[in-house]
């Protein structure tokens, strides 16, 4: 029997629904479900928690954001809109308790604005055009009031977004399980390094990457941008955006992948990391013995000791590198210069390229 997997609702498709059910609740009575309009031309049914008129030309809504089966941290948050009619005619969209303020250039919102991107704008603007009366404007105030702790465990802060969560969205819907989603949600990174005027920016795998990059050498957090799994996607819209140079920093576990021609480096859909290994370590003279080993070994750390033990640690990573660096100016067509980095857990450097032998431009990153 075919499994259907449900599909969920944005922010902004969230904000829009409970703005328009708080317009309804002052100019006819309150709702539990209100119908929007969305920019694919869709239109859904939306249900609302509750709504209530406060004053004669007040009220507020609140509405559930339902994420389906996709995986977002905002599923089941409540978004209010509290709303006040006006005789100017005009929509006029603030962000409350528990939005976030952008504080950092290179995002769609302006410095000291609240963090409701321009699509979830217009489709909030749409949704109470359909029931404003004739002549009258409104204006929208657009809360989360768990938004500040929900926003410790999206990448705001790191983005300039500070004191709770963006409203965003494209399409007003969001597809179950999407890796999409979870890919786009990266690279403002970029946007960010780019709009602070770093000419070289620092491609890390995740934490431990970004940590020793502060930590180890002193490399400013908005000219780091994290990866996650995605590699390849993030190279590609690094060549989209312009970017002329990269630094590829990261733990072993994860950089030595990209020797193999593994692009997304999570380990269900590709790990070659000990055969990598221990073909380098081949290529610069291990024995069969150190080979085997090498194979059998549970993690690259502890690959990473056998080397150290037989005195080919630099040796290996270094030809690693380097094939690392040949792959990736590959999948950017030589358009970006790279430099690539291996490091252990505790930020020792393992190998590295020619380029960032020669240049250690992870030390001049303005």
């Amino acid at each position: 029997m075919a499994r259907f997997l449900k599909y969920g609702i944005t922010t902004g498709a969230t904000a829009a629904a409970a703005a328009k059910a708080a317009v309804i609740a002052i100019v006819k009575e309150p709702v539990d479900r209100v119908v929007i309009p969305t920019p694919i031309g869709l239109r859904f049914e939306v249900s609302v928690k509750s709504s209530r008129k406060l004053t004669a030309d007040t009220a507020e809504a609140i509405v559930v954001k339902d994420a389906g089966q996709d995986i977002d941290v905002t599923d089941k948050m409540e978004i209010t809109a509290t709303v006040k009619l006006t005789d100017d005619g005009k929509i006029t969209i603030k962000s409350g308790v528990g939005i976030g303020k952008i504080t950092k250039p290179g995002l769609q919102v302006s410095i000291g604005e609240g963090a409701i991107n321009p699509v979830p704008k217009s489709m909030i603007t749409e949704a109470v055009k359909e029931v404003l009366p004739a002549g009258k404007g409104v204006e929208v105030m657009i809360s989360a009031p768990e938004g500040a702790n929900i926003a410790k465990k999206t990448m705001n802060a790191k983005l300039g977004i500070v004191g709770g969560v963006s409203i965003l969205g494209t399409t007003g819907v969001v597809k179950p399980l999407s890796l999409e989603a979870c890919r786009r949600s990266l690279v403002p990174q970029i946007d960010v390094a780019i709009a602070r005027g770093y000419k070289r920016i620092l491609f890390v795998p995740g934490n431990i990457g970004e940590r020793i990059a502060k930590q180890q050498f002193g490399v400013p957090e908005d000219a780091i941008v994290q990866t996650g799994d995605f590699v390849g996607y993030m190279l590609d819209k690094a060549v989209e955006k312009g970017v002329k140079e990269i630094i590829l920093l990261g733990h072993s576990g994860k950089l030595v992948k990209l020797a193999a021609n593994i692009f997304n480096t999570h380990h269900k859909v590709g790990d070659a990391r000990n055969e990598v290994i221990a073909s380098y370590a081949g290529a610069v003279g291990a024995d069969t013995k150190t080979i085997n080993a090498l194979l059998a070994a549970n993690t690259s750390d502890e690959a990473s000791e056998i080397l150290r033990q037989v005195g080919l640690l630099e040796a290996a990573y270094d030809r690693i590198a380097i094939r690392v660096h040949q792959r990736v100016s590959d999948r950017v067509e030589n358009k970006i210069k790279i430099s690539v980095v291996i490091v252990a857990m505790d930020g020792k450097v393992l190998g590295m390229d020619e380029n960032a032998r020669c240049n250690k431009p992870w030390l001049n990153l303005t």
